[in-house]
């Protein structure tokens, strides 16, 4: 009995022995061949909010949505565009985490950043920007009988269209002209849109039209090649200063000497940036991957949409309304960009 009680005892030691070899066996992260376990990259969804469909933010965030994805899936990156009203309500989407990114008209930025305009009293400091993409160009075009210096300034007193009511046009223009001391009172101001303004002008019922976009604007290319004799109006550096004294988004931009029938010579106005902006929660990495993949694969860009070919690392920091994220700014610093002290991420500054 006691000789049975033993065989018994020796059999149990042996299988508690076993099981404990086969525990520290498993619990020392290696797998077949002595190898460190594979270790999955944590998931990262990110959303890049655009704009309507049928306009130009849409068709490019799907662009850098697919780029990114495409790129950055071994990273755990994934990113996905959805459409929106525009800028406005990007700030919204952004503010309440339905989006980590976004693409905004500079002004609208300004205003956020500030707590202005439409965004009085609700200012958004948590906003960052990662790059400019695509200039929005003034375009002031008055019948050549009123452009008695060729400057901005000429407009005072002349019947134009300053836009659709309640357009991004109208807002920026009032913008534009409260930063040269004008207002609304200096014009005859009429709501028009693009196509209606340039027929308005070929039939002499206005003598001017501001319509800001990018370069060729179709409406401008058809009154250029009218028999109305037309110009587009300069501004100065000190036009330039008075006008960002309000928001400070705008930049000067050069139309290239023959972008429209008949002009010659070049054009220099001012611009406001299409830009990618982002919250500043957003994980410092995955936005310094994110800036890094973009630059770097912008001949994918390019063929994305036209107005992505204006995305270039020599005019990524033009007219941003907010710091740099943190991400983009480590970035631009290895690319060698001089950042200007205004762009600097808060955080960098600690």
């Amino acid at each position: 009995m006691k000789s049975k009680s033993r065989l018994l005892l020796g059999i149990a030691l042996l299988l508690i022995v076993s099981l404990l070899v086969g525990v520290t066996g498993c619990g020392g992260g290696k797998t077949e061949g002595d190898k460190p376990a594979d270790k999955k990259p944590q998931k990262v969804f990110l959303n890049v909010a655009t704009a309507s469909t049928g306009g130009t933010y849409y068709p490019v965030g799907v662009g850098m949505a697919n780029l990114w994805t495409t790129k950055l899936g071994d990273k755990g990156i994934n990113v996905s565009a959805q459409s929106s009203a525009g800028s406005v309500e990007n700030i919204d989407l952004l503010r309440k985490g339905e989006a980590q990114l976004a693409i905004f008209q500079g002004l609208i930025g300004s205003m956020a950043w500030n707590g202005k305009g439409k965004f009085e009293g609700k200012e958004y400091k948590e906003l960052r920007s990662i790059s400019m993409l695509w200039p929005n160009v003034e375009h002031f075009v008055v019948v050549e009988s009123v452009a008695k210096t060729g400057n901005i300034k000429d407009i005072k007193g002349i019947r134009m269209s300053v836009g659709p009511a309640g357009s991004g046009t109208e807002e920026s223009n009032r913008i534009i002209m409260q930063g040269l001391g004008l207002t609304f009172n200096d014009i005859t101001p009429e709501h028009l849109g693009y196509s209606e303004s340039a027929d308005a002008m070929k039939d002499g019922r206005i003598q001017g039209a501001s319509m800001p976009a990018g370069i060729p604007v179709s409406a401008v290319m058809d009154l250029y090649a009218s028999p109305t004799k037309v110009k587009i109006l300069e501004f100065t550096e000190e036009d330039l200063k008075g006008v960002n004294s309000v928001f400070d988004t705008w930049y000067q931009f050069e139309i290239p000497a023959n972008t429209y029938v008949k002009q010659d010579k070049p054009i220099m106005t001012i611009a406001q940036p299409n830009w990618l902006g982002v919250s500043a929660g957003t994980d410092e990495e995955v936005v310094y991957l994110l800036t890094k993949t973009l630059f770097e694969n912008l001949d994918f860009m390019y063929s994305v949409h036209d107005s992505a070919k204006n995305i270039k690392l020599e005019t990524a920091l033009k007219g941003l309304p907010a710091p740099l994220h943190a991400g983009a700014y480590k970035y631009f610093k290895e690319a060698g960009l001089d950042i200007p002290d205004k762009l600097v991420p808060p955080e960098a500054k600690k």
